[in-house]
């Protein structure tokens, strides 16, 4: 049983990753509801976020009905980031999640993000900080090192742990490596393995199957699998791999009518949300996905990544279903 304090996760939790406008409450929502066991939003900038700056502070917004949830901040400046712990906490929470692991190059130049890895001391030391900081537990995810010279990841997990970390989620890539190449599981499993280590070590990276959530669960035997860029535009995967571990064979894929639904109601949920721009813009990425394997869909995909108004959206919906179901 993998808990976050005192939060029971149940056996092998599936973790919907923080994403960036990706893991924003609409399709938290729909992840939900297929089996996530666990849920982030989208990491918040420690700096936006006591500057009051719009974006960081709408992406405060959690519902009932997500819990577990953690909210994901990144920074480098302590003062900032226990400033952002006390606007954090008053969202509620179940926990804080700090990125010690985006490899995005406007975030590591600050030194935060995985550019903390170069600044392993700091690392701890925010770390620690914020745990004092708070009531509510304080989880990390990050990445196994800089780069293939600086893999310090065991080292890095046993003073997370001693400085009060209640769970680590550990990207299988170095930072130098951004997403390219295969993420390595071993030495995650090197964490989990470590007798000294008692908290909850989650896998992430190319969980991209139930078999592979599997592998990472039985061969590699970590406590959970968090899931990423798979789930874009297929919240059906975290209901497909739990079908898997219980039966050892896959779900059929969503009907035609069940995918149009989805995509309305996400892209409806998505508009209350965010309003008709943003909301139309950003559920954009996952159209892709969710009618992937439909053949002759190029057009109608094209359309409905180039419409300009919602009305346009749900219209080419309605003939998608014309057309194919």
């Amino acid at each position: 049983m993998a808990k976050i304090g005192d939060i029971e996760l149940g056996e092998f939790p599936l973790l919907l990753a923080p994403m960036e406008d990706v893991s924003d409450p609409p399709f938290r929502a729909l992840c939900k509801e297929q089996g996530a066991d666990v849920v982030y939003t989208e990491f918040i900038s420690s700096e936006g976020l006591i500057r009051d700056a719009a974006k960081s502070v709408q992406k405060l917004d959690i519902y009932e009905s997500e819990r577990p949830v953690g909210i994901q901040i990144f920074g480098a400046n302590l003062e900032s980031m226990l400033k952002t712990v006390e606007i954090v906490e008053k969202s509620k929470p179940d926990f804080i999640d700090i990125n010690f692991g985006c490899p995005v190059k406007k975030v590591v130049s600050k030194g935060a993000g995985a550019g903390i890895l170069k600044d392993i001391p700091l690392m701890v030391k925010l770390t620690e900080a914020m745990v004092k900081h708070t009531h509510l537990p304080i989880t990390v995810k990050t990445r196994l090192g800089w780069d293939e010279d600086s893999i310090r990841i065991i080292e890095v997990a046993e003073r997370l742990q001693d400085v009060g970390t209640k769970a680590i989620a550990i990207h299988g890539r170095t930072r130098a490596q951004m997403y390219k190449g295969e993420a390595k599981w071993e030495p995650i499993a090197n964490v989990k393995n470590n007798p000294r280590m008692h908290i909850p070590i989650f896998g992430n990276g190319d969980v991209d199957s139930p078999e592979k959530a599997l592998l990472m669960r039985d061969k590699f035997g970590l406590d959970g699998a968090m899931i990423g860029r798979a789930s874009i535009g297929n919240p059906w995967f975290f209901a497909n791999v739990k079908h898997f571990f219980k039966t050892g064979k896959h779900l059929e894929s969503a009907s035609i009518p069940e995918r149009v639904k989805t995509a309305r109601r996400h892209l409806e949920m998505a508009i209350k949300w965010n309003g008709d721009h943003a909301g139309l813009f950003e559920t954009r990425r996952h159209y892709t996905n969710y009618f992937k394997g439909i053949p002759h869909f190029k057009e109608y995909r094209l359309k409905m990544v180039t419409s300009d108004t919602k009305e346009a959206v749900f219209e080419v919906f309605e003939e998608v279903l014309r057309k194919f179901s």
